[in-house]
Parts: C-alpha cells; structure tokens; sequence
C-alpha cells in the first residue's frame, strides 16, 4: 500500500515537471512578427513624382485623341499609321490607369491645379507644371488642322506631331527618374523611354520614306 502511494506521488511530480517545461517553451518563442507596412515609396509621392503623372496623364490623353483622329475612317489615313496608333492606345491607355491609381493613393488630385480640361488647348510647351517642364502638347489650332487634313497629308502632319509629342514624353520621363526614388515610378518612365524612341524611328523611317 505504501508502495503504490509513493508511486503515485512520483507521477504526479512527473506531470508538473512536465507541464512547466512546456509552459516555459511556449514562452521562451518568439512573437510572431507584425505583417510589413506599406512602403512609404507606394503610399506617398514626392513633388517631382506627383507632377509627373498630373502632366503625363493630359500628355497621353491627346497622343490618344490624335490616335483616335488616325483611326477615325473620314482621316483616310494609311494602314502604317493607323497600325501604329492601335499600338500607341494600347500602351498609353494602361499607363494613364495606373498613374491615375498612384494619384488617389497618394491623395493628390488628379490634375494640376489650374490645368485646363480642354486637352486639345493645354498649351503647355515647355511650360514649367510643378517642376516638371511639360513639352510636346500641341495646341488646339494644331489639332484642328489635322482633323482638316486626309490621306498623305494626314499622315504626314500626324506623324510630325506624334514625333515632336513622343520627344516632349521622353524629356519628362526622363526628369521623373533623375528625381524619384520610387521603383514602379522609374520602371513606368523606363518603360516609356524605350517604347516611345522606338515608336519615334519607326515614325521617322516612315517620313522618309
């Protein structure tokens, strides 16, 4: 009887030495770590950053207007033209979503303050937008010319703005990435360097053709 009573009492000794070891594993790991913030680089934007994209956004509007104008049946324009205003859309029409999409989750509007919704007359050539020099916007005599034009001469005069249009995108893009630290800011002005120059050979190759 004796016996098993110390028996038993060694068990239950044994279940408490157990039991405080596991206490103290439980204890002894490490927090689980706290999911990582959002990156400041993709929730705020710098002035450079913000005006960037307040002036590509008109910027790629009207190079999308002038393609609508190629694409438009009365402008009787050539297949190479209208070939490459398909492309330009295609492109353009992505990137105006996505700085639009840095806008709002930066807070800022999505138009620079006193900028004309008038497209066609943002005279902006070579204009200082928020220390982002906006070049290559044509004038809205400029795009009423074009739409008074056909055949040859459409898509001579089309192919010399889209040129002089593309140089003005490449200069800002090319601005953005010597002042932004942002990844997704310089991957989109990279992306809009290369497209664009090649864009620009190829429209050069057609003017002298």
């Amino acid at each position: 009887m004796r016996t098993r009573t110390i028996m038993a009492a060694v068990s239950v000794a044994a279940l408490a030495v157990v039991g405080l070891s596991a206490c103290s594993d439980t204890s002894s790991q490490p927090a689980p770590s706290a999911s990582p913030s959002v990156s400041a680089a993709a929730t705020t934007g710098s002035a450079t950053e913000i005006a960037f994209a307040q002036g590509m956004i008109p910027h790629h509007q009207q190079a999308i207007e002038m393609a609508d104008l190629a694409l438009d049946p009365r402008a009787d324009a050539s297949p190479q033209v209208k070939a490459l205003a398909e492309q330009i859309k295609g492109a353009q029409d992505p990137e105006i979503e996505q700085m639009t999409q840095w806008l709002q989750q930066w807070g800022a509007p999505s138009a620079m303050p006193g900028a004309s919704e008038d497209i066609g007359g943002m005279d902006h050539g070579g204009h200082d937008m928020g220390g982002m020099t906006m070049s290559g916007m044509m004038t809205t005599e400029q795009m009423q010319q074009l739409q008074q034009v056909t055949g040859t001469a459409f898509d001579t005069m089309w192919l010399q703005m889209m040129v002089e249009h593309h140089e003005g995108a490449i200069a800002m893009a090319e601005q953005v990435k010597a002042g932004s630290t942002n990844p997704e800011v310089t991957s989109l002005a990279d992306a809009i360097i290369t497209g664009q120059r090649t864009e620009i050979n190829t429209m050069r190759g057609y003017l002298d053709q």
